[in-house]
Parts: structure tokens; C-alpha cells; sequence
């Protein structure tokens, strides 16, 4: 009995100790917006309605993240049409995967391509070492 409340002590111990060091990491904020100011660290020009010529810019702030916390940032067109018709429904624009520098980073992710845009509906999804954390949606009108 003895031997089993010892052993019962340690894995409690040891469940308590994982727990302590487990990230702590968390996004605090995610912005999007037409420019990035690299010296404030922010988008400018923030926006959830983008024109067909516009940069995305996101700027996500990233809090009590250790050096190897990664962010991925997933671009998608859920609905949009281009100037030719075609259709682009939930497909896959872009992914990028960004690994933190110091506790208080700001991961600035963007994303260009051949003018215009095509108008509809977008999204980002962004994660937190592999784990969905939030997803913004915006759109790009004429």
C-alpha cells in the first residue's frame, strides 16, 4: 500500500511538473491591413475590404512565446470570381510557416500577386504551433 501511494505521489508530481512547463504562448492580436510599418511593427491602412490591386498585409502579436514557437499562416479564396469568370471556391492561396524570435514577436505575414485580385470572399487561418487559433475573413471589392 505504501509502494502505491509513493508511486500514485510521483506521476502526480510528474503530471504537475508537464503541466508547468507547457507553452504558454498565446496570440494577442491579429490585424489586417493594406501596408506594415516595419518600425512599429503594425499594419497601416487596417482593413477587412481590400481592392483588387491591394497588398494583404496581417500582423499577428505573438505573447510569452519561447524562441521556437511557430506560426502558420494559411491564405485562402473561399469564394471569389476573376475578371475572365472563373471561379475560385475554397482553394488554397498561399502557406507560410514562421518560427518566433523572442517572447514579445510580432510575425508580419503578406501576400501579392498579379493584379487584380479576383473580387469575393477570403480568408486567413492562422496557427499556433499546429493548433487553429483564429481565422480572419475579409474581402476584396472593386
Amino acid at each position: 500500500m505504501k509502494r502505491l501511494s509513493i508511486l500514485m505521489l510521483l506521476l502526480f508530481v510528474a503530471i504537475i511538473g508537464a503541466a508547468c512547463s507547457a507553452s504558454t504562448a498565446n496570440i494577442k492580436s491579429a490585424t489586417l491591413g493594406t501596408g506594415y510599418d516595419s518600425t512599429t511593427q503594425q499594419v497601416t491602412g487596417p482593413t477587412t475590404t481590400f481592392t483588387t490591386s491591394d497588398v494583404f498585409h496581417c500582423a499577428i502579436e505573438v505573447a510569452n512565446a519561447p524562441e521556437d514557437t511557430t506560426v502558420r499562416t494559411v491564405w485562402t479564396a473561399v469564394e471569389a470570381t476573376d475578371a475572365a469568370g472563373a471561379v475560385l471556391k475554397d482553394e488554397k492561396i498561399e502557406e507560410a510557416t514562421f518560427t518566433t524570435k523572442d517572447i514579445g514577436s510580432v510575425v508580419h505575414a503578406s501576400l501579392s500577386l498579379p493584379n487584380p485580385w479576383p473580387i469575393g470572399k477570403y480568408k486567413i487561418d492562422i496557427y499556433l504551433n499546429d493548433k487553429l487559433d483564429r481565422t480572419l475573413e475579409f474581402t476584396v471589392a472593386e
